[in-house]
């Protein structure tokens, strides 16, 4: 038997400006692979692996793709 990894990451916020972010990084690869779903109040990431380290891989890509999102919706402050 085959071992399969999932996850799912659930991301609250504005669904549509989300996605337009995130849906480019939307890919699959040999050992895991990906889906966004809209949902209500945001995104939802379904992730499946083949193995840990690709699970790994692949939660380490789209925790980078939410910090640049994060960065780039913050205001920009001023400094002295």
């Amino acid at each position: 038997m085959t071992e399969t990894y999932t996850a799912t990451i659930s991301v609250k916020g504005d669904p549509e400006k989300l996605y337009e972010c995130l849906a480019p990084e939307q890919v699959e690869y040999d050992r895991s692979s990906f889906n966004i779903k809209k949902i209500k109040d945001g995104l939802e990431f379904e992730i499946t692996s083949k193995d840990a380290t690709a699970l790994r891989a692949t939660l380490n890509a789209i925790s980078q793709s939410l910090i640049i999102f994060e960065k780039a919706a913050k205001p920009e402050r001023k400094t002295k």
